[in-house]
C-alpha cells in the first residue's frame, strides 16, 4: 500500500472521531449535572397557600398579644384584615398551589395590604398606648373596604363587606330588644352584609364555642340571634371573641372568621387628688426704734414719728402698746424725774396702714429741763398660702353608674388617675373651673359640674 492511500488512514481517523465523541458526551453530562445542582439550590417561588398560611399565623399571634386597649381601638382594623383574608382564601382555594408571583398585580397588592396591616399592628402592640401606632394601623387598613367592594363586584366567591355588632356589652349592661322574664339571658343580634352568601337551600351556619345556629336570610344579609352567655366575658379585661361562619359555595364549604370584643364586667377604678389652697395668718412682733424728745427749762417738746409695716405685712392695731423707756427731769443739774410730766402715746396716722407715735417731754416747773424716751410694740400679720392635698381614695367605676366626688372649697389644682380593665392607665389634670374634660376614650366621660362635683362615668353607649 502506498502512504497516502485511504486504507492506511482509516483506523486512526475512526479512533480520533470516537475520542472526540466521548469527550463531548462527558462534557455535556457534566454541564447538565451542574445545572441540575444549581436548580436544586434555588428555592422555588412561594405559593399562594404559603402566603395565606403566613398571613394567618401572623394575625393570630397579634390577636393573642394585643392588650385591652388594642382590642378596643384597633378592632375595626383586625376585622377588616380578617374579612379580606377570608375573601382571598375563598377565592384562591382551588389555586392554592399556584406560584404567588403569577397573580395579577392588583391581587398581589391586596396581599401586600394585609402584610402592611400586620406590620402596623405589630409596631402598635410593641409600643402600646401611642396615638401614632393606632393611627398607623388605621391608615394601613384604610384601603381594605375598597378591596372588598372590588372583589364583591368582579369575583364569583362569597364576600362579607361588614357585620355588627363590634362590641359585646357585659351581660348586665345589655338591653334586650325583646323583653323577657327577669334574669333571662339577653340576646345578641348579629347581622352580616355581603354578596353571594347563600346557595340553593343550604343555610349558612354560625358557630361560637359550642353554640351553633342557622341564619335568617334576607336579601344580601344574614341574621343570627345568639345568647349573650355564649360569648365569654372576663371580669377585668377586654377579650377578643371569634365566631366561624360557614357558607356553601359550589361543592365546598367556605369559612369566615367574625371578631368581636367582649367588654369586661367591671370598668375599673379612679383616684381624685385635689390641691386645696387656703390663706393662713402669720404674725410677728415689731419693736420700734426708740424716740427721744428733749425740752429746755420750763418748756415742752413733742416728737412725732410714723411707721409703715414691712412689705407684705400689716399692723394688727388691736394688739399694740406704747412703752415709756425713760422719763428724765433736772432742776439745775440735779436729776428729778418727777419734774417731767411728758408721755408716749399713739396719735392719728397719715395713712390707715401706718402707726404714728408722739413722744412728749414736758416740764412740771419753769426751772425744769426734761427728756422722754419712748417706743411702741405692735403685732404684724400677713396672710400666707397653705397647700394641702385632699385624696378621694380608690373609688370603683361601674358601667353606666356615674361616680361623683365633691370639689373642695379653694381647690386650685387637681389630678385624676383612672385605671381601666386592670391595664389601661390614664392621668388627667387641671385647675379650678368647671366643664367637660377630654378623656381620649369614647366610653369615658369626665366633667366638673356646676354643683362643684367631679363626675366620672364609664358609658357603654361609647362602644356603639
Amino acid at each position: 500500500m502506498t502512504a497516502g492511500s485511504p486504507t492506511s488512514e482509516s483506523p486512526w481517523g475512526r479512533t480520533l472521531v470516537l475520542l472526540l465523541l466521548v469527550l463531548v458526551l462527558i462534557t455535556g453530562a457534566a454541564l447538565a449535572y451542574a445545572q441540575l445542582i444549581e436548580d436544586r439550590s434555588v428555592a422555588p417561588p412561594p405559593t399562594i397557600a404559603e402566603k395565606l398560611v403566613i398571613l394567618q399565623a401572623e394575625r393570630a399571634e397579634l390577636q393573642a398579644r394585643s392588650d385591652s386597649l388594642a382590642r378596643l381601638q384597633m378592632l375595626s382594623s383586625f376585622r377588616a384584615a380578617s374579612l379580606l383574608f377570608d375573601a382571598l382564601a375563598s377565592r384562591y382555594e382551588p389555586e392554592r398551589e399556584q406560584p404567588f408571583d403569577r397573580l395579577p398585580a392588583a391581587r398581589r397588592e391586596m396581599f401586600g395590604r394585609l402584610e402592611a396591616v400586620n406590620a402596623a399592628l405589630r409596631a402598635a402592640i410593641d409600643r402600646p398606648g401611642t396615638p401614632e401606632g393606632a393611627a398607623a394601623v388605621e391608615q394601613a387598613a384604610a384601603g381594605i373596604p375598597a378591596d372588598l367592594e372590588w372583589m364583591a363586584s368582579f369575583d364569583s366567591t362569597p364576600v362579607i363587606l361588614s357585620y355588627t355588632p363590634m362590641f359585646l356589652a357585659p351581660k348586665r349592661g345589655v338591653a334586650n330588644d325583646a323583653p323577657g322574664p327577669a334574669g333571662e339571658d339577653p340576646a345578641i343580634e348579629i347581622e352580616i352584609l355581603g354578596l353571594r352568601l347563600t346557595r340553593d337551600r343550604t343555610l349558612p351556619v354560625l358557630t361560637i364555642g359550642s353554640w351553633r345556629g342557622e341564619a335568617v336570610v334576607i336579601p344580601e344579609r344574614l341574621k343570627f340571634v345568639v345568647p349573650r352567655s355564649v360569648f365569654p366575658t372576663d371580669a377585668r379585661h377586654a377579650r377578643l371573641v371569634s365566631g366561624s361562619l360557614f357558607l356553601r359555595h359550589g361543592s365546598r364549604i367556605v369559612a369566615f372568621q367574625l371578631l368581636f370584643t367582649s367588654i369586661p364586667e367591671k370598668a375599673g377604678a379612679f383616684v381624685f387628688d385635689q390641691k386645696v389652697r387656703s390663706a393662713a395668718p402669720e404674725s410677728n412682733t415689731l419693736v420700734s426704734p426708740e424716740i427721744l424728745a428733749r425740752a429746755p427749762a420750763g418748756e415742752s417738746r413733742t416728737v412725732r414719728r410714723c411707721f409703715d409695716p414691712p412689705p407684705g405685712w400689716r399692723f394688727d392695731k388691736s394688739k399694740r402698746r406704747v412703752v415709756i423707756v425713760e422719763r428724765l427731769g433736772w432742776i439745775d443739774d440735779t436729776p428729778d424725774e418727777t419734774m417731767n410730766s411728758g408721755s408716749v402715746a399713739f396719735v392719728r396716722e397719715d395713712r390707715p396702714s401706718q402707726i404714728c407715735v408722739a413722744v412728749v417731754a414736758k416740764a412740771a416747773t419753769k426751772a425744769a429741763r426734761t427728756a422722754t424716751i419712748g417706743r411702741f410694740e405692735a403685732t404684724l400679720v400677713r396672710d400666707t398660702t397653705v397647700d394641702r392635698t385632699v385624696q378621694s381614695g380608690l373609688r370603683p367605676l361601674e358601667w353606666n353608674a356615674p361616680a361623683s366626688v365633691p370639689v373642695e372649697a379653694g381647690m386650685a389644682e387637681w389630678k385624676l388617675y383612672v385605671r381601666l380593665f386592670d391595664e389601661i392607665d390614664r392621668e388627667y389634670e387641671g385647675t379650678a373651673g368647671g366643664g367637660a374634660i377630654a378623656s381620649g376614650l369614647p366610653f369615658l366621660n369626665v366633667a366638673i359640674d356646676r354643683d362643684n362635683k367631679l363626675t366620672v362615668e364609664a358609658d357603654l353607649a361609647g362602644f356603639r
